[in-house]
């Protein structure tokens, strides 16, 4: 009587495995990207620093000023 050798599919199942986990990280890495190109960053950047900018210069004191006169 030859024995049933039953086949080890535990590789498989990691390699499935790690197949799956690629897939969902680049399925969400390109849906996390998305509102990068509808520039909407871009344009709240260029709002951002405007108004750093703009507080930035309000800030600074002329040689006037300093001198009290």
């Amino acid at each position: 009587m030859a024995e049933v050798e039953e086949k080890d599919n535990m590789w498989l199942i990691v390699g499935v495995c790690i197949a799956a986990i690629i897939v969902l990280v680049v399925m969400l890495k390109a849906d996390e990207t998305k509102h990068l190109a509808s520039g909407a960053v871009a344009e709240s950047q260029k709002e951002v620093f405007s108004k750093v900018e703009k507080r930035h210069t309000s800030n600074n004191s002329t040689a006037t000023q300093i001198s009290g006169k």
